[in-house]
């Protein structure tokens, strides 16, 4: 049975990941491995994202006009969220919106370029 599913991410910079990833989105330090650290585990209300110190893949140039996401977030309440988000100073590249799907969403760029998605059931 599978209980959850962790994301890992790469990244180029594990305490400026962490940094942003607690400072902007709210999420807490599970721990780093190795000094300086080489990974990374945070998370925000049970659910995790691990990060490695490790080149990142080629970009896709568009990527952010295709709107190629890395990670989706099943939340509560989007406007709620939003409101935390954009009083922090994150950079979307959505806000708010009633998606045909039947969920109210929006996009976050987060400090490595990632999309992350966050979306709640309408």
């Amino acid at each position: 049975m599978i209980r959850q599913i962790a994301p890992q991410f790469f990244t180029k910079d594990i305490p400026a990941t962490l940094a942003y990833y607690k400072d902007k989105l709210g999420f807490e330090c599970r721990g780093t491995w190795q000094d300086p650290p080489v990974y990374a585990i945070v998370a925000r209300d049970q659910h995790a994202i691990h990060f490695r110190c490790a080149e990142p893949p080629t970009a896709n140039p568009d990527k952010y006009a295709d709107e190629l996401i890395d990670a989706y977030l099943l939340i509560e309440d989007a406007d709620v969220l939003y409101a935390e988000y954009a009083a922090k100073g994150v950079e979307f590249t959505r806000g708010p919106a009633n998606m045909p799907w039947h969920s109210r969403e929006f996009v976050v760029k987060d400090c490595d370029g990632r999309l992350l998605a966050f979306g709640a059931n309408l």
